[in-house]
């Protein structure tokens, strides 16, 4: 979200800072938004970065590893635990799930926890013949998809809620033809992670690193604006239940969000 640029370079300063007095050696300055997230993902000098429960189960497993997951103040979060908000236009006469139906689902990427694999779990009692939804929209990005439930593009989505609540506390003019209509299950909130195979002497500095700085006076400003309470550690296997929905879902003969 560009209009929060500002407080998590503010927060990594923060960070970079505690590491350098740590003596790490080679702490960048400033934070990376010029290359795709996967080579970012993928870089094996990666040091930091925030990555989706469901790929670091999936397609970066081995590649990267959870350093800490965040704890939130927002609704929807628990400790480091999170839900998505499934959303519906705010003038739309849908009441409960079941009414969905045959409808149009905006999802940002068929490899998210939030967008897709949590709906998928919520629907999957409601399927009939592997079928709910009467067409997916491949959106690339949360705001995407709000934008297009917001102009009826499509009928629903499913929305990480610490996203949501960010984009009601910051802009709440991209939310406000949108309405709340149901919370998923929840699972562990999105991980800081650090290339696959660290020194767990780095990961324990890591985390150390944005403990302090998240509770530190001189960035309260930022931090508040993020919602970040602090953080909690983390393995991979903590994330087992984001594969263990998924496959609930396909047990209950629904395997693809469709």
């Amino acid at each position: 979200m560009p209009w929060l640029g500002w407080a998590n370079d503010a927060l990594w300063t923060g960070i970079a800072r505690r590491l350098s007095d740590g003596e790490m050696p080679d702490v960048p300055s400033a934070l990376d938004r010029t290359r795709p997230l996967l080579e970012i993902w993928r870089d094996p000098a990666l040091l930091l970065a925030q990555t989706c429960g469901y790929p670091l189960t999936t397609a970066l497993q081995g590649v990267v590893e959870p350093v800490a997951a965040p704890a939130y103040a927002w609704p929807g979060c628990e400790g480091a635990t999170h839900c998505s908000v499934i959303v519906v236009a705010a003038g739309s006469a849908y009441d409960a799930l079941e009414e969905l139906r045959g409808s149009r689902v905006a999802m940002n990427g068929r490899d998210s926890n939030s967008g897709m694999n949590l709906l998928r779990l919520t629907v999957a009692p409601l399927a009939r013949d592997g079928r709910f939804f009467g067409d997916v929209i491949e959106t690339g990005s949360h705001l995407s998809s709000l934008d297009h439930v917001s102009r009826g593009e499509a009928d629903v989505a499913a929305i990480d809620c610490v996203t949501f609540a960010l984009v009601r506390q910051h802009r709440p003019d991209l939310v406000a033809g949108v309405r709340a209509l149901a919370e998923t299950a929840r699972s562990p909130a999105l991980p800081f992670v650090t290339r696959a195979g660290a020194p767990a002497s780095k990961s324990a500095a890591l985390r150390h690193a944005l403990a302090v700085a998240i509770a530190d006076p001189e960035l309260a400003q930022a931090v508040t604006a993020l919602g970040l309470t602090g953080v909690e550690p983390v393995t991979v296997e903590d994330y087992a239940v984001v594969l263990r929905y998924e496959r609930e879902a396909a047990a209950a003969g629904y395997p693809n969000l469709s």
